[in-house]
């Protein structure tokens, strides 16, 4: 098969990427990364040495970093299910809303659960405290972009959302979006709804216990 993917089931920018095949309808092949088989891991790292998941390989070339891995799909393998448009400016704004939610929705939470797995004694408590502020902005300023019953650019599901699926979801785990942010809550529900969102969360399932702030059990 051309397409090979390097992931673990419940990597966050691994979900970024699947939800992007899924929605493709594209074949490929899962080489997991959870240890089980030393060559899978050891090609991994050959391919990549910063060892960030995910990775694609498509017949023989590696393809590093996720929104890079979809754009790579859209060019080379996308046909009808499309995640960008061909008008370039409509292209920018979802381009800009990924960026958004992988800089101030995936990053902070990220810094929250890395600071989670430290020894006692090392965290970082302040670290910790700006993270959930810049959650917190970021999701008002996102529930201020969106419209009852869309995407997070439209009526079409795009590169932001495939962005917005693992962001969201993580980060509701670890800084609760609030009551009040209606369309936001709205929104993160019709996410984990979509079906190539819903088959992540459900191969994601068994690993749960490795949360280290505890997976709560409403999702």
């Amino acid at each position: 098969m051309s397409l090979q993917l390097f992931i673990h089931p419940f990597a966050s920018y691994c979900w970024k990427v699947l939800i992007a095949l899924n929605e493709q309808g594209l074949e490929f092949e899962v080489r997991l990364l959870d240890g089980s088989d030393a060559s899978i891991v050891e090609d991994f790292a050959e391919r990549w040495p910063l060892r960030k998941m995910p990775i694609l390989v498509d017949a023989g070339r590696t393809v590093v970093e996720s929104t890079i891995i979809i754009e790579h799909l859209e060019l080379h393998h996308a046909a009808e299910r499309r995640l960008l448009p061909d008008d370039a400016a409509v292209a920018l704004a979802i381009r800009l809303m990924d960026r958004i939610f992988d800089t101030y929705i995936h990053a902070p939470m990220q810094a929250i659960v890395a600071d989670a797995l430290r020894p006692e004694g090392s965290r970082d408590a302040l670290g910790t405290a700006q993270a959930k502020a810049t959650l917190a902005s970021a999701y008002a300023w996102i529930e201020s972009r969106l419209q009852a019953g869309v995407w997070a650019c439209g009526e079409r599901f795009t590169l932001a959302d495939c962005a917005a699926a693992p962001a969201l979801f993580y980060a509701d785990w670890v800084c609760a979006i609030p009551p009040e942010l209606a369309l936001l809550r709205d929104y993160r529900r019709r996410l984990l709804a979509r079906p190539s969102v819903a088959r992540c969360v459900e191969d994601a399932r068994p690993f749960r216990s490795l949360f280290p702030l505890g997976a709560p059990d409403r999702d």
